[in-house]
């Protein structure tokens, strides 16, 4: 992973989101913050989001929003079954 690419992994774990997790910023409000170009910014969330660490949420419009893979947090994902009695 490349210093952008951690770069980009870190604002998505730190950043505030919504409940979904998502960040609900737009890549030009994201790439100010850590200092990107805003064309350096959305190749590099590609690349990311190219190897799963990021997944979209939700769109509006021509608006992506997205949030960290929760199964590259290591969180369980999954809810075990339980027979009904």
């Amino acid at each position: 992973m490349t210093a952008n690419q951690r770069l980009v992994v870190m604002l998505y774990a730190l950043h505030p989101t919504d409940r979904s997790g998502a960040i609900l910023e737009t890549a030009a409000t994201l790439a100010k913050l850590v200092g990107m170009a805003p064309p350096v910014f959305s190749r590099t969330r590609k690349q990311v989001i190219e190897a799963g660490w990021l997944e979209e949420t939700e769109r509006i419009g021509h608006i992506k929003y997205y949030r960290l893979d929760p199964k590259r947090m290591g969180e369980n994902v999954v809810v075990p079954l339980r027979r009904a009695t």
